[in-house]
């Protein structure tokens, strides 16, 4: 192919400003600037130009507002344009991954590092210096985190966070159940979670379904429970720092014991984070079943702030101190210095709360066929030098009314949230499907205008229809409100649906008979 020169500068230009860019950023270090010029031309297709100046690249990096990822998408379109990679999104994100994971240094020589750093500095500075690396590579997506749509509602229960999730598509409950039992020898990675993603090259669509690449992930091995588990950072973020530990076996998700003992292990190694697990159960799990992981960070979240509402005692766990929360979920927080005790304590209710049933509130242990249906969102922290472990009661039994679970966000808030209400939303954020800010737009407008007749025919209005008359008629002021005061008032009615969305997920609700079956649990602990 005939080369454009000026093309190739431009080329040559960015990729030695990515460069500088590495250097400042000890992603190479001095000495690397040659060889990490190459990877990146080589990478792009490219056999030319030579690098620009050094200097130079490096003044233009340090200038107030060095846009790094337009450089990125500078050589992922030449790699496009020679063949190198595929003219699709996918393709340069695949292409863009391939060319900082060139210049990254190794899983090993990260690992060293990471350990040197906390061996010296201790926990919380290694964590810093490998979110900080991860960003640096951009793979925490700090472009797509940005577009990511977020504000605060404020509730009975506190001030619940909401996001509409512009970055990964929503999944129907049904393909989550449908995933956790397929075969781990039909696809290499088995799963987004496993090991062998370290450095994965990515796929298109195909039989084995796409993959996203993975040649600038880094995981630290660390331990829990005796066992080898993997420490990487989240490329969604949909917090701070938000990390995922998944255990180096693919294996299903499971709650018991062992796993809860894993998070506690967890806390004591780094207790600057939390880190929790989704529930091991179609329905009230999270979107994947299939992997042993867990979710952490440094956020803090509406329900950590929760207040206890009703405390009570344990007798054979007397140091524990034991109560339940306001909230809108059934949890029970647990606290304790003494990390045994507490972990009984936390398996002592597991035991009960798997084989309880109460036909007052709808709560039905197992199927007809033995088929478990109770499990726990476990959540845990260290406060005050004490650990913490908060246990979401969880229930996944259906009925015909309800087909997707009692205890899931039923059929009438499904415009809104129709996915599974994981650990992230169990502690009060809503990660909300991007359809919605099209959606929710539209109704807005037409609240505004009073066009509230022929919704049913708008596309993007008609799942939202009876819910915009209610709104309509809760607040009239929003008739001919300014763009402004109407968006705000939209946000907050979203907000009050994923409240709702809570609470249709709480096992024991907080009305007379709720109370009333909360407190015969209780009684049985």
């Amino acid at each position: 192919m005939e080369r454009n020169v000026a093309a190739g500068e431009q080329v040559g230009a960015a990729a030695s400003r990515i460069v500088a860019y590495a250097v400042g950023h000890r992603i190479i270090e001095p000495g690397d600037e040659r060889w990490a010029y190459n990877r990146l031309l080589e990478c792009s297709g490219q056999t030319s130009p030579a690098p620009s100046d050094l200097s130079w690249a490096k003044a233009q990096v340090l200038l107030d507002g060095y846009d790094f990822e337009s450089d990125l998408s500078t050589l992922a379109d030449a790699a496009v344009e020679y063949g190198a990679a595929q003219d699709s999104a996918t393709g340069r994100d695949r292409i863009s991954m391939r060319l900082m994971g060139s210049i990254m240094a190794r899983p090993s020589e990260v690992t060293r590092r990471f350990r040197s750093i906390g061996s010296r500095e201790g926990a919380l500075a290694a964590t810093d210096w490998f979110y900080r690396l991860c960003c640096d590579v951009d793979y925490v997506r700090r472009s797509a985190i940005a577009r990511n749509l977020k504000w605060s509602c404020p509730t009975q229960w506190g001030d619940l966070e909401i996001t509409i999730n512009k970055s990964k598509p929503e999944k129907d409950p049904r393909d989550i159940a449908a995933a956790a039992t397929a075969s781990a020898g039909e696809k290499y990675p088995a799963c987004a979670l496993c090991r062998e993603n370290e450095g994965y090259g990515g796929r298109a669509a195909s039989d084995a379904g796409g993959h996203a690449a993975r040649q600038n992930l880094r995981i630290i091995p660390i331990e829990l429970g005796g066992e080898g588990w993997g420490f990487q950072y989240s490329p969604y973020a949909y917090f701070e720092e938000h990390c995922i530990v998944m255990s180096d076996e693919h294996r299903p998700m499971h709650v018991d014991r062992a796993s809860l003992g894993c998070l506690l292990d967890f806390v004591g190694q780094f207790p600057h984070y939390f880190v929790g697990s989704n529930a091991d159960l179609p329905i009230v799990g999270g979107s994947i079943l299939s992997h042993d992981h867990f979710q952490g960070g440094r956020h803090v979240f509406a329900m950590t702030r929760a207040e206890v509402a009703e405390p009570f005692e344990m007798d054979a766990h007397p140091g524990v101190e034991a109560g339940v929360l306001l909230w809108p979920l059934s949890v029970i927080r647990l606290r304790s210095a003494d990390r045994d005790e507490l972990l009984g304590s936390a398996e002592h209710v597991l035991d009960v709360w798997r084989d309880w049933d109460d036909a007052s509130v709808g709560i039905v242990s197992h199927a007809a066929d033995g088929t478990r249906h109770n499990t726990v969102t476990p959540i845990c922290r260290m406060r005050d030098g004490r650990f913490e472990l908060d246990l979401a009661l969880r229930c996944n039994v259906t009925t015909e009314e309800h087909p997707l679970g009692v205890f899931h966000p039923h059929a009438d808030k499904w415009h809104i949230k129709k996915e599974n209400i994981g650990l992230i939303e169990v502690m009060g954020l809503a990660i909300l499907p991007p359809r919605l800010e099209r959606e929710i737009g539209a109704v807005r407008e037409r609240i505004v205008e009073g066009r509230l007749d022929g919704m049913e025919d708008d596309p993007l209005c008609a799942p939202h229809a009876d819910w915009a008359r209610r709104v309509a008629e809760r607040r009239p002021e929003l008739l001919g409100a300014s763009e402004d005061v109407s968006r705000e008032a939209m946000r907050q009615e979203v907000g009050m649906v994923f409240c709702h969305v809570l609470e249709d997920a709480g096992v024991f609700k907080w009305d007379e008979t709720g109370r009333a079956a909360l407190g015969r649990f209780l009684a049985a602990l």
